[in-house]
């Protein structure tokens, strides 16, 4: 059997290209400087594969900001807007991720939306009626070449026509359909000149078949191959799927003339059965991903040994592959100095998970598989008992019944006394929870965690911030307050180092988007709260201010999916385990005087099932009731705030009701506020905030910009109970763009408010 993997994380392995990037949008280095950055990681990343043994290695999985983007600019799917701006076509690029403001112009980025069920973003395709789809970017062939040139013939790999066009956000008239001759001539081309390359295999991602299908998205696929197919030539193509399986397409796939199929044997939950069934073509190459590619633990043999024996009744051909990217995993292993071995050894980085591939092949390579050192060393590991066991815990959770998950009274009675108690103005204006984190804030709080510097000059450094933060909220104009937070590395970690059950990671960075690269903490034992984890900096911020200020936590079901789980227990044991800690806190922040609390869920709809029939019993029936039971113990006059950004809201939005949170903030500036009209057709009864600028985007909003949101909001929300806030916290901010951006944002506030009066 021959090896391979989808992708590879491309940010190096100590974020070399997060640095570099932003060194060039700071003007520090030239474009010549940050493409030999990327240079140095892409071949770095060839030469770890080609020497861990990784047959068929993949190119192509390298970008400067995202795959789906690249793929845009490769197709010419572009919009004016940016084009327009007369700018280098790296710069051109980087406006559409970003946004631009400057001498040239002022544009506003493509939407930002989830990458399927993880915590990567991509960047929404935008098309026109205008738009002409046809091959212009040479960026998967440069690529190929430059492996070719290092010695290793690659698989190119490309977003499929099908899950491009159904990823797409059509801003006319027409639809996908409209698209299908143009898109497979250019899928053709990209066939056609790979032919002239000489390359072998060419691996199209449709993650999108694993999605609930209808009929007509059955059609558009099978219409799209049956014209791109034919022109394949030499080349052999592959549709590799992802993230669940392909249910409703299984038959068209392998009717179909590709010459591999690559399913997902991790998350599928029907795969092995469709295989099993229906039988897998002869004339095909079975791609089975059956090394885990979204989390860390180690893999079991045993188990993959099992799948691999059932699938070789069936396929004559199988290349033992990842069950998706690696882009969703930590890099190396390398560079966790730290890390006790007791933990590490049962871990596996993107690095390790190719040497997993090679010693799964050698296992299956030998006469003897059971008697193979890897096998017997990897059998050992897993049947050693996990510590980590809370007794009290457990039988908390165990004594649960359905009054601890509601809330009384009901919301209706529940704002009128809110509303009497805050006595805030129309379109009260707040932030979402952080402030930017400067090279000072970060600076000191390295220090600090290398005992450099004493716990009390620490703490004294961060009251200096926040009381800092509080003055310049009150001067900005903001009418609830926020502490800053400048104490948290990071929205999950922090919360993480509070609770036991956790342990942490050193450089185990994992790309969420752009530059923008976060550290999962590890879900290891039973969870439980350690010690108050916010209340001394919320008390210490509500006493400099007579604004309310809110309390800020990251909720149970944003915790746990920003962490890398356990798998030895269901997610929804863990998510109560994480909720029952976060409740702890939220009473604790009551009785401590903080009247409104913020549990963000930003990541609410990350795990949510990719088909429609798994989303209540896999997710729904527990999720919700998570957040509930957080807040259900607090008192009526206790406003409890929620956040989410980045995701597709519509289909659950009444759900999203069910969470029963007084307030709830949402990104929305870079889908235009399209959720509106989702909230006005489902009669939404929680308070809303749109969020009315676009906060990973350096551009600074004008008051007039900031109006005509509000303008759109009370056309379709009643105005009292609309909110004024950006789309998400500022951290990743500096201050020069937030200042104008909050002052423009409380006076158009204020504009609003006294033209409704």
């Amino acid at each position: 059997m021959k090896t391979t993997i989808i992708g590879y994380p491309r940010i190096g392995n100590l974020r070399e290209l997060k640095f570099a990037s932003e060194k060039y949008f700071r003007g520090e280095i030239k474009v010549s400087e940050l493409e030999e950055a990327a240079k140095t990681i892409r071949l770095y990343n060839l030469k770890l594969q080609k020497n861990s043994g990784v047959d068929i290695i993949p190119s192509n999985d390298f970008s400067f900001y995202d795959g789906v983007l690249d793929t845009a600019f490769l197709l010419n799917a572009v919009p004016e807007r940016y084009t327009a701006l007369g700018l280098s076509k790296l710069d051109t690029y980087f406006a559409a991720a970003r946004g631009y403001q400057g001498e040239k112009g002022d544009v506003k980025a493509l939407a930002m939306k989830k990458w399927y069920n993880t915590n990567y973003h991509y960047m929404v395709p935008e098309i026109d009626d205008a738009t002409e789809i046809k091959l212009v970017g040479t960026k998967l062939f440069d690529l190929f070449s430059e492996a070719l040139e290092n010695g290793v013939k690659t698989k190119p790999v490309i977003i499929g026509a099908y899950t491009f066009l159904k990823l797409a956000r059509y801003k006319g008239t027409k639809t996908a359909a409209d698209f299908i001759a143009q898109t497979a001539d250019a899928y053709s081309a990209i066939l056609a000149k790979f032919g002239e390359l000489g390359a072998e295999w060419v691996q199209f991602d449709e993650p999108s078949l694993v999605k609930d299908m209808t009929a007509d998205d059955i059609k558009l696929f099978n219409e799209l191959y049956n014209k791109i197919l034919p022109n394949k030539g030499s080349v052999k193509v592959i549709a590799q799927t992802y993230f669940g399986d392909v249910r409703d397409c299984y038959n068209s796939l392998c009717n179909l003339d590709f010459d591999g199929i690559g399913l997902d044997f991790i998350e599928g939950k029907k795969s092995l059965e469709l295989v099993k069934n229906s039988g897998f073509p002869k004339d095909k190459t079975l791609f089975a991903g059956v090394v885990n590619g979204k989390n860390i633990w180690r893999n079991n043999y045993a188990n993959t040994l099992l799948i691999v024996s059932e699938l070789k009744k069936f396929a004559s051909d199988i290349v033992l592959n990842t069950s998706c990217s690696l882009l969703h995993v930590p890099c190396t292993l390398a560079n966790e100095t730290k890390l006790e071995e007791s933990y590490k050894k049962h871990f596996a980085y993107a690095e390790e998970k190719l040497t997993e591939l090679a010693e799964i092949k050698k296992i299956l390579g030998s006469d003897s598989p059971a008697e193979t050192a890897e096998y017997r060393n990897n059998s050992a590991l897993h049947s050693e008992p996990r510590s980590g066991r809370n007794e009290a815990v457990r039988k908390r959770l165990a004594e649960l019944c359905e009054k601890d998950f509601t809330r009384l009274p009901e919301f209706a009675e529940r704002e009128k006394i809110q509303k009497e108690r805050f006595a805030l103005p129309l379109f009260p204006t707040t932030t979402i929870g952080s402030f930017p984190q400067t090279a000072e804030v970060k600076s000191t709080r390295n220090a600090h965690r290398k005992g450099e510097i004493s716990d009390s000059d620490y703490e004294s450094f961060i009251e200096k911030k926040i009381a800092d933060c509080v003055a310049l909220q009150e001067e900005i104009g903001l009418d609830v307050l926020v502490h800053g937070e400048f104490e948290r590395n990071d929205m999950v970690e922090y919360f993480g180092e509070c609770l036991d059950g956790y342990i942490f990671t050193e450089k185990a960075w994992v790309q969420s988007y752009g530059t923008r690269c976060v550290k999962p903490p590890v879900v290891w034992g039973d969870i439980s709260r350690a010690k108050p984890m916010t209340v001394r900096w919320s008390v210490y911020a509500q006493s400099l201010t007579k604004k309310p200020m809110k309390g800020m936590l990251t909720g149970p079901v944003t915790i746990l999916n920003w962490s890398f789980p356990r798998e030895d227990i269901s997610l929804k044991e863990s998510a109560l385990q994480i909720a029952l800690a976060i409740r702890e806190e939220v009473l604790d922040l009551e009785a401590n005087g903080i009247s409104i609390i913020q549990v963000d869920e930003a990541a609410l709809r990350e795990k949510l099932p990719l088909r429609k029939s798994d989303w209540k019993e896999d997710y729904l029936d527990w999720a919700i009731p998570a957040f509930r039971f957080v807040h259900s113990g607090v008192k009526p006059e206790t406003q409890i705030h929620t956040h989410m950004c980045y995701s597709e809201f519509a289909d659950i939005i009444k759900d999203i009701d069910d969470m029963d949170a007084d307030v709830i903030t949402f990104e929305a500036s870079r889908s235009d506020l399209t959720i509106l009209d989702v909230l006005k057709e489902n009669n939404f009864r929680t308070e809303v905030g749109p969020g009315v600028y676009d906060i990973h985007s350096p551009r600074v909003p004008s008051k007039e910009e900031i109006k005509a949101a509000i303008g759109k909001m009370k056309e379709r929300i009643p105005a009292e109970k609309l909110w004024v806030n950006p789309d998400c916290g500022l951290k990743t901010r500096g201050n020069a763009e937030t200042v104008p951006s909050l002052t423009n944002l409380v006076n158009a506030a204020k504009e609003a408010r006294n033209e409704n009066c």
